[in-house]
């Protein structure tokens, strides 16, 4: 059976939580029989929620803002 699972691959300062964040991809491992490679399936920022919470628009990962990618900075 195939399994998922979220890894953290990169990890920078977010001004707008004043704190470290991480970017996570969930990845898709096939079965151990099969020689395929893993698939991405999503991204997500690991303080999303919390962005999502405050009045202001935060970045592409909280899905607030297209615009700001702290992840490409």
């Amino acid at each position: 059976m195939a399994q998922k699972q979220w890894e953290v691959t990169k990890v920078c300062f977010c001004e707008h939580v004043n704190q470290e964040v991480a970017l996570e991809a969930e990845m898709l491992y096939p079965v151990d029989t099969l020689p395929d490679p893993p698939r991405l399936l999503s991204h997500r920022c690991s303080h999303g929620v919390q962005c999502n919470q405050m009045e202001k628009a935060a970045c592409k990962w909280a899905g607030t803002n297209p615009e700001i990618d702290p992840f490409r900075q």
